[in-house]
């Protein structure tokens, strides 16, 4: 697995590290870039429930090879598109023409 990104939602298992032997669903904030053990990685994040839901911030300790994707974080490109506003009942625009 390559590290997750912000918005990622993994799954954290014994896999990752001993003290998770009980799986926990964690939504990822960000990857901390301190020096650690190879493989290992520092991510702050949330402890979600199983509706998906936030119930505590955390910050763990674990190996990359043990974490397990659930699901992908948005496209930031997506969020952040423009979309045409549209009003209910709106006539279509016309052009305008001036006479000079």
């Amino acid at each position: 697995m390559l590290l997750p990104r912000s918005g990622d939602v993994i799954h954290v298992t014994k896999a990752a590290s001993v003290q998770f032997a009980s799986p926990m669903l964690f939504r990822v904030i960000r990857v901390h870039d301190w020096p650690t053990y190879e493989g290992w990685v520092w991510l702050d994040g949330y402890e979600l429930n199983s509706a998906g839901d936030a119930v505590e911030r955390r910050s763990i300790f674990v190996q990359v090879s043990g974490l397990r994707p659930v699901g992908k974080a948005p496209d930031p490109r997506a969020r952040n598109a423009r979309q045409p506003a549209t009003r209910p009942n709106a006539a279509p625009a016309r052009s305008v023409r001036t006479h000079r």
